[in-house]
């Protein structure tokens, strides 16, 4: 797609354009992250790729993130870390009244607070000349429009997910479904309850329904579309996607360690919210044998419930293999008394991993996950098969993909109470491991873990994504008009 970009000759490019020539930098990108660890992890990592081809990053944060971050984290020296407010710099969502009361605290407090920091980074010579902003802060592209700079949004989600909700915004898919199959341009056929939970319980969570189905209240403004995703693993939805929007795929954000190797000393995300556990887990793992440990996490918000968590516990004790399994401690409570003793010569329990560093280690069989969208691309980028346990959000949606699109993995029913039932878990993970499906599923997660790596290292898909938005930037920052430019 042709998109045509006029910049005019201000003072304020004339500025940039000298400060760059003394920094050797050829642009300067502020990047805006919805303030949670899987969205501020995926576009940190982006920001390194950036980084690396000559483009200042300052990561921009909430004053409660900030706050939080563990104290040995590195999220990279060359990478600048500001902060804003969302209102709530003590607890952030958790000191809000209410869900409604964060968002619009956010959204109003935040655009204040960003507009300050875009002028402060002016003032000492940092001019910003694009704002790289989550998809669930639209109102960033708005701010950014204000300044005069490029706009660009970042989704954390698939891209398959995000259709759905584009089409949603658009009143092209009414809600409440009506069908039991939806029929969505560039996706297969789903069923009502495979699509986000927002949308086919719909009522659920109105605050975070508009969350999502705004993101693209505004998105034919922006100047580009960014997905941390690769172009294999969702072609069809992205070719459709490509007719409407200037987009690009520049996934997996993952540690270059870990795929490509090319950016020297990659090998962390470089900010934990949680402390992990990373001595116990890696020790506890090395003497175990190849592809004998499940592991087991459902990120850093799903809340399980006491019923879930009791049969997921008697579930793994009944498959009776080796299992890693990540209780957060606030859901810790929800285990059965003394479990983790009794289950002390097969399990380790941990509050938290460092889980790159556990789905890449050869001991690991397989991952029981939520399906969170990170969670995915990374068990896919390092091969490891998956049972899917989807608890809301986006995760129904993937979950599906898993099993019936990509192949890695075997989704649990859950029962009418939406429980996922010890039995099942313990045959699903027992078909993993070593049944005919676990065959099948492993030789599908090794070819899907070779196309990661070919997308993001030299010359693949998503590398030429970034090396055609680098040059663009560059075209912007020192100020061509009149720049014809194919995305």
């Amino acid at each position: 797609m042709l998109f045509s970009l006029h910049i005019s000759s201000s003072p304020l490019f004339f500025c940039f354009h000298v400060a760059m020539e003394k920094t050797g930098y050829k642009a300067h990108a502020l990047i805006l992250p919805y303030p949670a660890q899987g969205h501020i992890n995926p576009m940190l990592q982006f920001a390194k790729r950036l980084v690396s081809k000559q483009i200042k990053c300052t990561l921009a944060i909430t004053v409660h993130i900030s706050n939080s971050m563990q104290s040995d984290a590195d999220p990279n020296s060359s990478i600048a870390i500001e902060t804003i407010s969302d209102g709530y710099d003590d607890g952030g969502l958790k000191q809000a009244d209410s869900d409604e009361a964060y968002i619009r605290s956010l959204n109003l407090v935040g655009s204040h607070t960003l507009e300050k920091l875009i002028r402060k980074l002016d003032d000492i010579g940092q001019p910003v000349t694009v704002l790289i902003y989550d998809g669930f802060l639209p109102w960033g592209l708005d701010v950014a429009k204000r300044f005069g700079l490029l706009g660009v949004a970042f989704f954390t989600q698939s891209c398959a997910v995000n259709n759905i909700y584009y089409h949603v915004n658009k009143g092209l898919l009414p809600v409440p479904l009506s069908n039991p199959i939806v029929s969505v341009p560039g996706l297969p056929a789903i069923k009502a309850s495979e699509t986000p939970t927002y949308i086919h319980d719909f009522g659920s969570d109105p605050v975070f329904y508009d969350v999502l189905v705004n993101q693209f209240s505004n998105i034919d403004q922006a100047d580009w579309i960014l997905f941390n995703t690769f172009y294999f693993l969702e072609q069809k939805v992205i070719d459709y996607m490509s007719k409407t929007w200037n987009m690009g795929t520049v996934g997996p954000t993952l540690p270059s360690v870990y795929l490509d190797k090319r950016l020297e000393d990659d090998k962390d995300y470089g900010i934990n919210l949680f402390k992990p556990k990373t001595s116990a887990c890696l020790s506890w793992l090395t003497d175990k044998p190849r592809g004998s440990v499940v592991y087991v996490s459902f990120g850093s918000m799903a809340e399980v419930t006491p019923e879930q968590m009791i049969e997921l516990a008697w579930g793994l004790r009944r498959a009776n293999y080796y299992f890693l399994w990540v209780v957060r401690e606030s859901e810790q409570t929800k285990l059965p008394h003394k479990f983790t003793e009794e289950v002390s010569d097969k399990g380790l329990i941990v509050s938290w991993c460092p889980q790159l560093e556990v789905l890449s280690h050869e001991s690991v069989g397989c991952f029981v996950t939520h399906c969170g969208f990170n969670s995915v691309v990374e068990a896919l980028s390092f091969g490891v098969p998956i049972v899917a346990m989807p608890q809301f959000s986006d995760q129904t949606t993937n979950a599906m993909f898993v099993e019936e699109i990509w192949g890695i993995g075997l989704r649990a029913q859950s029962d009418r109470n939406g429980t996922v039932r010890r039995e099942m878990i313990h045959a699903f993970i027992t078909k993993v491991m070593e049944g005919d499906n676990g065959k099948e599923i492993k030789k599908n997660a090794c070819m899907w873990k070779n196309l990661a790596k070919e997308a993001i290292d030299e010359g693949g898909s998503s590398d030429k994504n970034i090396d055609q938005f680098v040059a663009k930037l560059q075209c912007s920052a020192v100020g061509n008009s009149n720049v014809s430019l194919n995305i």
